[in-house]
């Protein structure tokens, strides 16, 4: 499949890895219309061969945000529909059939954190720094910020992010459950490469079990999250890979899970 990309992102192939790279360096990779829709589009319908997906950038930063030209001419209407749009984008990626890997560096602010907490597995360099400035610019965020960042850290914590215009770094976001990964700077990319390449040796049904029901069920009443369990437990089980791993398990071809080996610098 053929996608129409703006200049802003590029995509590129590692075996079954789809890699999107913000390309907008000299605006700090703020979003735009163009982009966001890109990236929805790729994500409501990925390619065959893809089995996860990297969100990656070029330059020194993730992304500082949104291009705030979009907002200055749109009233008040304009302004929801505009967030109602990108709601739907992100979610695309959020709730799509590919497991998402992000590579966090330089500023991850804004609309960036906003597109940063739709993926799955997030990976920060050490010169990565969280913000939500849009309380010291005279809006309120509009990505989806409100559901996904506050699930991340809090309302709390938000409340402190909006209201202060408080810059956390690379470490207090990992800390606070921005990052589940940090790495030295320049390690970022090749470390969400790796660890989508491990998601996508799983079996397809247990990743789409992950992504699609195991945030329902967190944010279901106890007993519907148990039901929930049991019925998604059922489908996966009953697949012909399944019952191929669990064999292979059971007859000693599989490997066993063995005690992490920690190394420096990486997250826990």
């Amino acid at each position: 499949m053929a996608y129409d990309f703006p200049e802003s992102l590029t995509l590129t192939r590692q075996g079954h890895i789809a890699v999107l790279t913000l390309s907008r360096v000299a605006k700090r990779n703020a979003l735009d219309g163009p982009t966001v829709h890109a990236l929805g589009r790729f994500f409501e319908e990925p390619p065959e061969w893809a089995r996860a997906a990297v969100i990656a950038a070029d330059g020194d930063h993730f992304s500082a945000g949104l291009d705030l030209s979009e907002l200055v001419e749109r009233d008040a209407m304009g302004g929801v529909l505009h967030s109602r749009g990108w709601h739907r984008m992100f979610t695309a990626i959020e709730y799509g059939t590919l497991p998402v890997v992000s590579a966090l560096k330089g500023a991850v602010v804004g609309a960036g954190l906003e597109l940063a907490a739709t993926t799955h597995i997030r990976v920060a360099e050490r010169s990565t720094f969280f913000a939500l400035p849009e309380g010291q610019r005279g809006i309120f965020v509009g990505g989806g910020a409100a559901v996904r960042v506050a699930r991340l850290i809090g309302v709390s914590r938000m409340t402190d992010l909006m209201l202060t215009g408080r810059v956390l770094s690379a470490e207090e976001g990992e800390r606070l459950g921005l990052a589940h990964y940090l790495v030295e700077d320049g390690e970022g990319l090749a470390k969400a490469v790796a660890l989508a390449e491990r998601i996508a040796e799983n079996s397809p049904v247990s990743n789409y079990a992950v992504l699609h029901a195991l945030p329902r069920i967190a944010e279901a009443d106890p007993e519907t999250g148990l039901m929930m369990e049991s019925l998604m437990a059922g489908v996966a089980q009953s697949s012909a890979e399944a019952k191929e791993r669990l064999a292979a398990f059971l007859d000693g071809r599989a490997a066993k899970v063995r005690p992490p080996v920690v190394a420096g610098g990486e997250g826990r």
